[in-house]
């Protein structure tokens, strides 16, 4: 199992967003389901200012839009990094407008802006798009490996297009408070959620995952736990959102109600990792079933 896509940058540089339900006191646990198979939209920030030099984001009818600016290889590693906090948002999908980015044959730039396949490869059902490149772009973009589970467009609103005929994930939501029943009520949710849609086989695997990665928010964060549960073509997703920045511990195989550690996710799943979220907090995320094996997914 390779290691998880975790958000440390290096020195270089409805039919949207997640609602965010509110807490209710119904049982220590809470819950406030969210049942939707298209999720609506949410305000603020989805960047840190530190990103703000050479990207900017905003929002098109719950599409994430990354409009770039300079060089392709200055720019690249912050686009893959406001990637995933556009990811930790919930969207629709996202978009990268390429259009005002230059030099994108320097050696490399091309290479590193297909890692950015990654993402829709690990996040099924929600589509990244390149926009803006030429043609000789767009073609060597998409004989790299990870490139073909990108949309590679010529201009922005062909990628919006695209985007928005994809097909949409089905979507639920639970907010928990971090109280010692939150992931027996995770678990509960989790296997509801999956006899609707009729994903039973998956059951046990996601109890596990979805147990450990709200222990562990519970534990270590100690802020309202969102989780979420999606599904694209039998793949799902369960993504544990908290308001603390630190990555997830690994807790000591231990009872079923304190967690037996990250290593169970790593080997219940088909990928993990953790995305930050621009309000200081993170999204630890874990896909079960995915259409491409782990063993077979270019690293």
């Amino acid at each position: 199992m390779a290691a998880p896509d975790r958000w440390v940058r290096t020195s270089k540089g409805s039919n949207g967003m997640a609602r965010q339900p509110k807490l209710q006191a119904q049982t220590p646990a809470v819950r406030a389901s969210v049942r939707s198979a298209r999720t609506s939209g949410r305000s603020g920030h989805i960047l840190p200012a530190a990103l703000g030099r050479l990207v900017r984001a905003r929002s098109v009818g719950h599409v994430v839009v990354l409009d770039a600016s300079g060089s392709l290889g200055d720019v690249v590693e912050d686009l893959d990094c406001a990637a995933r906090y556009a990811l930790a948002e919930g969207p629709r999908g996202v978009v990268c407008d390429l259009s005002r980015v230059d030099e994108v044959s320097a050696p490399g730039a091309l290479e590193d802006l297909a890692l950015n396949g990654r993402h829709p490869r690990d996040w099924p059902g929600v589509p990244l798009a390149i926009a803006g490149l030429g043609r000789r772009g767009r073609e060597r973009l998409s004989r790299e490996p990870l490139g073909g589970h990108l949309m590679v467009t010529t201009s922005l609103r062909q990628a919006l297009s695209s985007v928005f005929q994809a097909s949409l994930p089905g979507v639920e939501s639970l907010r928990l408070a971090p109280h010692p029943t939150a992931p027996r009520a995770s678990r509960d949710f989790v296997t509801r959620t999956l006899l609707d849609w009729r994903l039973g086989r998956h059951i046990p695997a996601a109890c596990l995952v979805v147990s450990e990665l709200v222990t562990n928010a519970m534990i270590h964060a100690s802020t309202a736990i969102d989780v979420t549960v999606s599904e694209h073509r039998q793949a799902v997703r369960l993504a544990i959102r908290d308001g603390a920045p630190g990555l997830p511990v690994e807790q000591p195989v231990g009872s079923d109600e304190h967690g037996r550690g990250m290593p169970i996710v790593a080997g219940m799943s088909d990928a993990w990792g953790v995305h930050p979220h621009a309000d200081g907090g993170k999204v630890v995320w874990a896909v079960i079933d995915s259409s491409v094996r782990l063993a077979d997914r270019p690293q």
